[in-house]
């Protein structure tokens, strides 16, 4: 079975949680997600199997947080989902997805679990 990482090479706990799949002997499939944002429908899927609602997967110490009101309470998930689709430096890394499972790499042990 597949494992894929969404990736930010200059994310230290990204880079971590790389080098920890790889030396468990898995090469993942590996998404660039500032460079290829996922689509809307992609960010609903992981965030089913993360088990997240969308305000859990935000990075709200980011700049854009706050720029966009974020923040804000009454915002619908597809708002938060919109966000992060269109500036994807708001969706918390790194995530690594194997079949029907997913797990935020923070701290990188996370993804452990998966194998």
């Amino acid at each position: 079975m597949g494992v894929t990482i969404y990736h930010n090479p200059r994310c230290s706990k990204s880079r971590q949680t790389l080098q920890l799949l790889r030396e468990k002997g898995v090469e993942p499939e590996i998404v660039e997600y500032l460079k290829t944002p996922p689509s809307k429908e992609e960010i609903e899927m992981l965030l089913s199997l993360l088990g997240m609602v969308p305000r859990e997967l935000l990075r709200k110490k980011e700049a854009p947080y706050s720029k966009r009101g974020l923040d804000n309470e009454r915002l619908s998930d597809a708002a938060l989902i919109a966000a992060m689709h269109s500036d994807p430096l708001l969706i918390e890394r790194p995530i690594v997805v194997k079949g029907k499972k997913a797990v935020l790499g923070r701290p990188p042990e996370n993804v452990l679990g998966l194998f």
